[in-house]
């Protein structure tokens, strides 16, 4: 598996145009968690462009299904990935989850009208999912590790409400 960077990870991503929100732990951590990740995770646009965009910046990053033996043949392209919903890849920048339709949620268009575009430096600015959306993406996954973030998020929007920052996401 290679060195995690999620910032390589969006770069491929905002390169090929790809419309999409961060969410997951590395999300967490841009909202003010301390908790340490291992991969990033994203909700993409679902469309037949976007999926195009997508399909290219996987093969930027040499992208192999998570999980699948190596002599599995798998066509990544727009249609697969139209057709498909959620994907778990390894890639150059490390693990990278690819949710059409995460846990809890709508989809993209739900979390992209709460989400903030956040400067991460260098030309890198992207959409990040809200606290409360994050904070509802982890009560429904429900996973023993989702249910101790959930209380780190909760504290992370309380202490951002006390700061008055704008929209506590």
């Amino acid at each position: 598996m290679s060195e995690y960077d999620p910032f390589a990870a969006l770069g491929a991503l905002q390169r090929n145009g790809v419309r999409f929100v961060v969410i997951g732990g590395f999300a967490g951590r841009l909202r003010g968690s301390p908790t340490i990740t291992h991969d990033t995770d994203i909700c993409y646009d679902r469309t037949a462009d976007n999926s195009g965009g997508l399909a290219a910046a996987l093969k930027e990053l040499d992208a192999h299904l998570r999980g699948v033996e190596d002599d599995v043949p798998v066509l990544l392209d727009a249609k697969t990935l139209e057709r498909g919903q959620n994907f778990t890849f390894d890639t150059s920048a490390g693990a990278l989850d690819v949710l059409a339709l995460p846990a809890g949620t709508g989809g993209f268009d739900e979390l992209m009208a709460n989400a903030t575009v956040l400067d991460l430096g260098d030309g890198l600015a992207v959409p990040v999912a809200h606290i409360d959306d994050l904070i509802r993406m982890k009560r429904a996954a429900g996973r023993p590790k989702d249910r101790i973030e959930l209380e780190v998020l909760a504290a992370v929007r309380e202490e951002r409400e006390a700061l008055g920052l704008e929209g506590s996401g």
